[in-house]
């Protein structure tokens, strides 16, 4: 009975494999659990660890001889199909650290690389038949890339490179190891079986420290933009209404739910004397940041017109005025209100906002008075429509992101099934009305939906006794 005997040689290739294997199975892992600047790079850099550990350990018959049967007769084509592919996954990762024509370069290479590989793998029954061209194509990506790492005005131009000198170490003892390899070949000298492996961990970990580097630089400016945009939702929330106003014969609730941090709906409440009071309510196309500028800007333009905060026409025509020339390609939809409990009289207007719903009197109106977006064209004139307010009316101001919001079937809420929710929820007190509307919205929504615009609603009922 012959007894398998684990040579020195083996036991290096079962080490080493081992150890790819491993590193190369928890980077990789890593990488898919994470995101941000450096996690393709460890990615690649993972399965380019695994196939080279994968590939010492099918190459030693202790392994060999303990595997499955069906896995055993696998092994052939796994082996070869890593040979071919150890060019293509390098190259990849490399690419995650290039610019410009360096770019391009190891996509050629990449292409040629997988067109070589599979074909090799197609005829893998002749094995390394094709290998040559591999090895040759290998070469020259190694020669262009040293020479680009070597000199340091062509590596700022065509390397992102935290730490050059570390990569530079790596890919010197990288090469010098091939050289030393290729050399001990052609003179017939012994060489030490070691020193591969080795010179491919020196290349991967000085490549891992890169993808580390960029991966804490990227979580740090992470962190930054975080803490701007906590900065940007508390400056953003100053600039709206603190509380509800309290006006006799007229009680009000509201809500403003952003869909990201900040947002480009905008609402304001106008005091005109001491019965009378102005609601505004704007929506900038998009979202985040640049929208949440502007409903800033629509803040301190709206200060600047409170000279005639009365007439709903002339305060949409100066805010079109005001911010044309400063909003760019952006465009705004408001719409303003004008309330007045004494009389029970309220006067409206809107620049290509939805309607003002108008429940009262056993009916539901929409009140259009549009004129164009803000933004669009200078010395637009907007009409105002007066209307003549019972006790029990109930007004709504709100954004198209109420309407918009979609179910798991990519059906709207919409108008429809807006006017539902009013109708169902008439007895409700206004606040208790906004709750009541948000939650419909939200059972409305798919659980595995975010909010898609941002959404903003004002009540509005009509006391009884002003």
């Amino acid at each position: 009975m012959q007894t398998s005997v684990i040579t020195p040689g083996q036991l290096t290739d079962i080490m080493f494999g081992s150890v790819y294997l491993f590193v190369g199975v928890v980077v990789g892992t890593f990488a898919l659990l994470r995101r941000g600047q450096g996690i393709r790079l460890l990615a690649w850099l993972g399965l380019w660890s695994a196939m080279f550990g994968t590939r010492l350990m099918t190459e030693s018959p202790a392994v060999l001889g303990v595997l499955p049967g069906w896995l055993q007769k696998a092994t052939p084509l796994i082996s070869v199909s890593i040979v071919y592919l150890l060019l293509p996954v390098p190259a990849l990762a490399w690419l995650e650290l290039s610019l410009d024509k360096m770019r391009q370069f190891l996509r050629v290479v990449i292409a040629i690389g997988l067109l070589v590989g599979f074909s090799g793998i197609g005829v893998f029954l002749w094995k390394y038949r094709l290998l040559i061209f591999n090895n040759i194509l290998s070469a020259v990506a190694l020669v262009v890339l040293m020479g680009v790492i070597l000199v340091p005005r062509l590596c700022r131009k065509y390397l992102v490179l935290p730490n050059r000198g570390v990569v530079v170490i790596g890919v010197l003892f990288f090469a010098l190891e091939g050289l030393y390899f290729n050399l001990s070949r052609v003179f017939h000298y012994r060489t030490i079986l070691i020193t591969g492996s080795l010179a491919l961990g020196v290349l991967l970990f000085s490549l891992g420290y890169v993808a580390v580097l960029m991966f804490l630089a990227g979580e740090h400016r992470l962190r930054s933009i975080e803490d701007e945009l906590a900065i940007a939702r508390e400056i953003q929330s100053s600039i709206l209404p603190k509380d509800n106003p309290l006006r006799k014969g007229l009680t009000v609730a509201s809500a403003y739910r952003p869909m990201t941090a900040v947002a480009g709906d905008f609402y304001e409440f106008v005091r005109l004397d001491d019965n009378r009071m102005g609601v505004l309510v704007a929506d900038v196309t998009g979202h985040g940041v640049p929208a949440a500028l502007i409903a800033a800007m629509i803040k301190v333009a709206m200060q600047s017109v409170t000279n005639c905060a009365d007439n709903p026409g002339r305060v949409l025509g100066e805010l079109n005025r005001i911010l044309s020339p400063q909003i760019g390609a952006q465009l705004v939809s408001a719409a303003y209100l004008v309330l007045d409990p004494e009389l029970r009289m309220a006067k409206y207007s809107a620049a290509g906002h939805p309607p003002l719903l108008w429940l009262g009197r056993g009916k539901l109106e929409r009140v259009e008075s549009n004129g164009l977006l803000l933004g669009v064209l200078q010395g637009q004139e907007y009409p105002v429509r007066e209307l003549r307010l019972q006790p029990g009316d109930r007004l709504m101001l709100y954004t198209d992101g109420v309407m918009e919001s979609e179910n798991a079937k990519g059906e709207a809420f919409g108008d429809v099934k807006l006017v539902e929710t009013m109708h169902a929820n008439r007895a409700m007190a206004p606040s208790q009305f906004v709750e009541e509307l948000l939650a419909e919205i939200r059972l409305w929504q798919s659980d595995s939906l975010e909010q898609q615009d941002d959404i903003t609603v004002v009540v509005i009922d009509v006391e009884a006794s002003p």
